[in-house]
This record gives C-alpha cells, structure tokens and sequence, in this order.
C-alpha cells in the first residue's frame, strides 16, 4: 500500500501546482461540486484517476502560513486504488509522528510521506469513509517537518455525493 501512496501522491496534485508534463498527464477536470466537496478526473497514461476533494474550513494554528491543504478521496478506473483517503499539505510532514484523522470517536493512523498522509490499511481506509459517509465533520491532526502541531477541520457535508460521483467516474 506504501508504494502505491507514493505513486499515487506523485500524480494526485491540485490545478495549476501540476508537476506533470503534457505528455505524461492531463490537466483535472472538474465534474461536480456537491456542498464543500469537489469531484475531479484527470487521464494518467492508460488510467483515469477520479477524486473527491476538500479544503479544511478551519486551520490550526492560525499564526502559522499552512500553504494549500486538501483532503482526498481517490478512485482509480484500473482499481489500483477505491476510495483511497489522503491528506494533502501545503509543507513537509514529521515522518516520525504518525498523523490522525478523527471522525466523531473514530480515530484512524495515517503515515507521512513527504507533503502526505496516507492510511496503512484497506480495512481502516474503509472505516474512515464510512465514517465520513455518516458525519458532520473530521479532523485531521498532524506534525509539519519543523515540528509544528497543526490541525484541520473539514465539513463533510455534501462528501457522500462527491464519493458516489468519484466512484461512478472511475466505473
């Protein structure tokens, strides 16, 4: 699952900042906005990639510059990935600090690599969107490269149409 995070991390990066030659991928297309929630596809060589995404409504702490922070929830039509969660930073994040995203009493792990967190197990990548499907809000806590504690809250409202439209595009 590891490797595949990283690969998927490599290429799962939001409009302008894309690293991705012309050749290599397309641009995101947007295909709906639901709520706080946005469902993207992009083309990566014979794959297409479908993804739910959203900005955190509130940043902790507010003295700090966090740069752009997204949560994802990823497809691939190949089904490399289903409904693969992941945090997306604006910095680098302390690889030795695990960070955690929370829904309601449900806390989930994730690893750090690079400027992500990803979700070690399918099982507990299922339980966070189930989780997410059925509540008001989630947040994820997590450790930049420099040691800072930064915290996340993002709406979920609208997340379970964004999934179902994420899925259906990758179908």
């Amino acid at each position: 699952m590891k490797t595949f995070a990283l690969t998927l991390s490599a290429i799962l990066v939001w409009g302008a900042s894309f690293i991705a030659s012309p050749a290599q991928a397309a641009e995101p297309k947007l295909q709906g906005t639901y709520s706080d929630w946005a469902v993207y596809t992009r083309a990566e060589g014979n794959d297409r990639i479908c993804y739910a995404l959203a900005k955190p409504e509130v940043k902790a702490p507010a003295n700090v510059k966090h740069g752009d922070i997204f949560f994802m929830v990823a497809n691939w039509k190949s089904g490399a990935a289903k409904e693969q969660p992941s945090l997306l930073a604006g910095y680098s994040l302390k690889t030795t600090r695990a960070p955690a995203a929370y829904v309601g009493s449900t806390k989930v792990m994730m690893y750090a690599a690079d400027n992500e967190a990803f979700i070690e197990s399918g099982n507990d990548e299922q339980n966070l969107v189930r989780k997410m499907r059925a509540g008001a809000d989630m947040r994820v806590e997590a450790v930049s490269a420099r040691g800072t504690e930064t915290s996340y809250v993002f709406s979920l409202k609208g997340v379970t149409a964004a999934l179902r439209k994420a899925k259906s595009a990758c179908s």
